[in-house]
């Protein structure tokens, strides 16, 4: 297991659309395990593959508390095949676009039929902060940032900072 570097906006990677897995592969089951420790170091309650670079459609999500034993889920090709009309707003981050939150309006409950890591297909009802963190990872691997919901002038504000701030880094790295 490793932990892996978090892309961070404005990496155009982020914005990549992910490709579907054929089979669940030992490959599969590592770039889990990666995911999962990476998620956990963050901390974070969601990372989807593209935030590590890999354009694969597959995410892992644990909303357990620190103090509450580990509640780890992989997502492999997951699509949301039943989303509620009702909506309901909560602030995201996310961490590819750290320290940075904002209200979001997302389906307040839904359906996801995904692949489990036997490559068998599972279907799950998901409501409140757990409909959340599935349609801002399948959001991901669809190339969309939760500062897509914004408008246009605070979308272009975040992204303004993080461009500054990734071309100051560069600076002191050189």
């Amino acid at each position: 297991m490793a932990v892996r570097e978090i892309l961070i906006l404005p990496d155009k990677r982020l914005r990549l659309v992910s490709e579907p897995i054929k089979r669940v592969d030992a490959g599969i089951r590592k770039l889990v395990e990666d995911l999962f420790e990476t998620m956990y170091a963050a901390p974070g309650i969601g990372l989807a593959a593209i935030q590590v670079g890999i354009a694969k459609r597959i995410f892992t999500a644990d909303l357990s508390k620190k103090e509450e034993d580990r509640q780890p889920q992989v997502f492999i090709n997951p699509e949301i095949t039943w989303a509620s009309e009702e909506k309901s707003v909560r602030e995201e981050g996310c961490l590819s676009i750290p320290d940075y939150y904002e209200d979001i309006e997302r389906s307040a409950a839904m359906k996801v039929k995904y692949l489990d890591l036997d490559g068998k297909t599972q279907e799950t009802e998901a409501k409140d902060l757990f409909a959340a963190c599935i349609q801002h990872e399948i959001d991901h691997l669809n190339g969309v940032l939760f500062i897509d919901y914004l408008s246009k002038l605070k979308r272009d504000r975040i992204t303004k900072k993080f461009t500054k701030a990734a071309k100051t880094a560069k600076k002191v790295e050189a």
